[in-house]
Parts: C-alpha cells; sequence; structure tokens
C-alpha cells in the first residue's frame, strides 16, 4: 500500500508540474488537439552496457511500473488544458490521452477535475479573434474559433459542440468542436434567405451521439408591420436532413434572435409589435412530434416574470433559464437591473426568481434596453457587458456572484464593442 501510495503521489507531482507550466501559457494555439497525436518524444532506451555494468544505478520513471488503467485513471485528475501538454510528455501518455477511452471516461468521470463551461469573447468586431476563459484555473487563452468568419454570425452550443451561421444570406451553417477543431458543413436549409429575424439552436443527444439544430425565421408581411411569416426548421445528424416543423403568421408578435432547446422543447422568445403590455412573450415546441402543423404557436405562449428590455435564453441541466434586464416602471426602455429566471417544469408556465444581480455588479452596465450578452451551461451563468471585456460569473448552486480574471484585452476606441458565448470544453464529442 506504501509503494503504490508513493507512486499515485510521484503522478500527481507530476501532473501539478504540468498544470503549473500551463499557467505560463497564454496561447491555446501552442498546443492545438492534433498535436498530441503528431508530436509525440520517443522513450529514452537503455544499452546492454548500461545493464550489466553493477556499478550503475539505473533510473526509470516510476510511472513506468504503473498499469495503464491506473495511470488513466490518475491522468483524469488533470484540468482539460493540461491533457494536451501531457499528451507531448512521452509515447505512452499519448496513446492514452489519445485513445476514444479515455476521452470518453474523461468527459463522464465525476471524480475528475470538474470541467466549467468556458466562456469565448470576441475582442473584434471585424474578425471572430478572442480569448476563451476557463473559470477553473481562472485563466484566459489566446483562442481560434474553426469555421467561423465574423464576430457577428449566430452562434449557439451545446454538450461541447458549438454551431455556426453567416449572417449574410444564413445558408453557411457549421457544426464544431472548438477544442478539438473537428467540424461539419450542414445543407442549406429551407425557406427565404432574406428573413428579418433569425434564431439559431442546437441540442446534442450524448446517449445516441447525435444533435439536431433549429432555426426560427421571422419575415414580415408585405405591408403589414403587424403580421409575421413565422417558420421552423429542424436539422437531425441521424437522417442529415432538414425538417420544416411549423409555419405560422403572428399578429401583434414577430420572432427575433433568441432560441433554445431544452428537454427535446424548443423555446424561443417572439417581441411586441403593438397591443401588448409586455415587449416579450415566450413560445414553446414540442420537438417530439414529427408532424408538422401550423397555426398552433401561440396556444403554448407564456408571460415573461416581469417587464423585461431583454431576454438570454440557456438551457442548464435540461432547464430553461431567462437572464433579463429589468425595465423601470415608468421607462420600459431603460434598464435598472439584471435578474435570473428558471421555467417551473411539467409543462407549466410559471417563474421562479433565482437571484438578481447586486447593484454594485449592475453599476457600468449603461442605461439602454439591450447592453449585456449572457449565456450559460451546467450550473454556470456568464453575463457580460456589451461597453467592455468585463465578464461576470453566476453560479445557480451557490448563488454567489463574481467578477472573472480581467482578459487580456483593452478598448481600442469608445465605441468598441465585445461579446461573446458559453461552450462546453470536451473531448469526446465530434459533429
Amino acid at each position: 500500500m506504501t509503494q503504490a501510495f508513493s507512486w499515485f503521489t510521484y503522478l500527481l507531482v507530476c501532473l501539478k508540474t504540468l498544470a503549473l507550466k500551463m499557467e505560463a501559457e497564454t496561447s491555446w494555439t501552442t498546443y492545438p488537439y492534433n498535436y498530441i497525436t503528431t508530436h509525440v518524444p520517443e522513450a529514452e532506451s537503455y544499452s546492454d552496457e548500461q545493464s550489466q555494468d553493477e556499478t550503475k544505478v539505473q533510473t526509470f520513471p516510476m510511472d513506468s511500473l504503473l498499469p495503464n488503467d491506473l495511470l488513466e485513471r490518475i491522468l483524469t485528475f488533470l484540468p482539460i488544458a493540461s491533457i494536451f501538454r501531457a499528451g507531448t510528455v512521452c509515447k505512452r501518455w499519448n496513446e492514452i490521452v489519445s485513445s476514444q477511452r479515455f476521452l470518453s471516461n474523461f468527459s463522464n468521470n465525476n471524480s475528475s477535475v470538474p470541467q466549467s463551461p468556458w466562456y469565448f469573447m470576441f475582442t473584434s468586431t471585424d474578425d471572430p479573434s478572442g480569448y476563451a476563459y476557463d473559470p477553473v484555473i481562472r485563466k484566459w487563452y489566446s483562442f481560434d474559433l474553426p469555421c467561423i468568419e465574423t464576430s457577428n454570425w449566430f452562434v449557439a452550443s451545446s454538450c461541447g459542440l458549438v454551431c455556426f451561421m453567416d449572417n449574410d444570406c444564413r445558408n453557411k451553417i457549421y457544426v464544431s468542436n472548438p477544442i478539438t477543431k473537428h467540424w461539419r458543413k450542414l445543407t442549406e436549409p429551407p425557406g427565404h434567405r432574406s428573413t428579418d429575424y433569425t434564431a439559431l439552436s442546437t441540442s446534442v443527444n450524448r446517449a445516441k451521439q447525435s444533435y439536431s439544430v433549429s432555426i426560427v425565421k421571422s419575415k414580415q408581411v408585405p405591408g403589414d408591420f403587424f403580421q409575421w411569416d413565422l417558420s421552423v426548421h429542424l436539422y437531425s445528424s441521424e437522417t442529415m436532413t432538414w425538417t420544416t416543423r411549423v409555419t405560422d403568421v403572428l399578429t401583434g408578435w414577430r420572432g427575433g434572435d433568441e432560441s433554445v432547446i431544452c428537454d427535446n422543447v424548443l423555446y424561443f422568445l417572439i417581441y411586441s409589435t403593438g397591443g401588448s403590455d409586455h415587449r416579450h412573450g415566450l413560445v414553446a415546441l414540442e420537438l417530439s412530434s414529427t408532424s408538422s402543423s401550423s397555426g398552433v404557436l401561440m396556444r403554448s405562449f407564456i408571460p415573461m416574470p416581469c417587464s423585461l428590455t431583454c431576454g438570454r435564453l440557456m438551457n442548464l441541466k435540461e432547464k430553461l433559464v431567462v437572464v433579463g434586464g429589468i425595465g423601470k416602471h415608468d421607462r420600459p426602455d431603460i434598464i435598472k437591473g439584471i435578474g435570473v429566471w428558471v421555467l417551473k417544469g411539467g409543462g407549466g408556465k410559471e417563474w421562479q426568481e433565482v437571484a438578481r444581480m447586486p447593484q454594485r455588479f449592475f453599476q457600468g452596465f449603461g442605461e439602454l434596453d439591450d447592453v449585456f450578452a449572457s449565456s450559460g451551461s451546467d450550473d454556470m451563468v456568464y453575463v457580460q457587458s456589451y461597453g467592455s471585456p468585463a465578464l461576470l460569473t453566476f453560479d445557480m448552486n451557490l448563488k454567489c456572484w463574481k467578477w472573472s480574471q480581467k482578459c487580456p484585452v483593452s478598448k481600442k476606441f469608445p465605441l468598441q464593442l465585445f461579446t461573446g458565448f458559453c461552450f462546453e470544453p470536451r473531448l469526446e464529442i465530434a459533429p
């Protein structure tokens, strides 16, 4: 038992050393995923003369005495960023961390280092360059995204996959794993390209190793601002085809750019075009039904918890969470605070308030109606002001607000805007 404990201690020291080396690096692209399988140092060999020389003491790495399954178990204690460094230590470690079994066990092992969702922050309005924030080690990495061409593209994420769609013709759609850089281009969705508003969402089914992508399109009826054509299109990776699930005409409401899939239900925000006391509403569409339908959307209308200036939808453990700007009573277009609500389960239409952002954190967000980006996963919510690279985190379990480490980017001009999105860092998910 003592000898086994020494091996374990030795390996943990090695892993800690790797993690400390990673802390000194600021570029995630220093060790891209394919580096693991292409740059592996060979193990040192020992000559026969050396083995026959009894006067010399042979040295060898202690981890060579460990069986692969135990070494694999120990390596799962590394943060995901250090897995890339571990794969460059030696050929044996490389084979372990690049095996499908390790990748699956690493992501599913609850006793390993918690892999909290990361946040990617765009730092330019012209290109998709930016930094990714790892809340486990509280570190920012210079990070390159695959496929995306400009920062104003539509983005949606789920369980390690990120979906990108261009903001011009809205016919270029990619699904990728931003950690491994693996990606796939989807076929063009049905419907007119020239829509006025589009909402993108995606959902991964880990049990089936499949995913779906949803697009909600909204276009004004010619000559009538109060009526809007709305359609919902769904892509399945199992059939690699699109289906049109709903076509409808909304009166007094239009679609927008906020949607999310939770527990096989598509939720998307709709915006009042007149005749309503609230600026926003929510529509729920059950995706398990395979038949398309029309004229049914408003039957599932869900009022928002209060008068909001803006709303952000997210899936946290298959529960719908809304982060919204709270409007003033006399000026509903002026934001006075930010709140977090969760929709009660069981197909209900009631909201439970989780928290409101303390005033000391809210200061600096501005007073206009739409001043922040927000997304989340697992139990983590990120809130970012459009006007600065400051990033605020909210833990749903601890009900704790906390600023992230300062992003290594500064504002170049007064009107520069920032935005971003949240994604789960996973190694085993492929599009």
